[in-house]
């Protein structure tokens, strides 16, 4: 059962940085995607940004040029890295693995903050 463990959520002034990290273990499999979703509780769970198995990145329109979707596929381990955050980043993120068996397997969330 593969299990996923994020890490690297916090409290930031607006503007400021932090770096998400995802790393995946407990079994064998090959990446179709590899993602970030973020919730809030009055917004359904969306997707930020993703990487393909074969390298292909993806950003939402609001997070483009301020986002870095990043995956270091020998040690199973997916990155963000957030800069320039705004107060509407504040949300609870999700790592998400997509298996090229189509299993689903989702992280517990950690939660970023972005004060005004």
């Amino acid at each position: 059962q593969v299990q996923l463990m994020e890490s690297g959520g916090g409290l930031v002034q607006a503007g400021g940085s932090l770096r998400l990290s995802c790393g995946a273990s407990g079994g064998t499999f090959r990446i179709k995607n590899f993602g970030w979703y973020r919730q809030t509780p009055r917004k359904q769970r969306e997707l930020v940004a993703g990487v393909s198995g074969t390298g292909s990145t993806y950003y939402a329109d609001s997070v483009k040029g301020r986002f870095t979707i990043a995956s270091d596929n020998a040690k199973n381990t997916l990155y963000l890295q957030m800069n320039s955050l705004k107060p509407e980043d504040t949300a609870v993120y999700y790592c998400n693995l997509l298996t090229t068996f189509y299993e689903d397997y989702w992280g517990q969330g950690t939660q970023v903050t972005v004060s005004s």
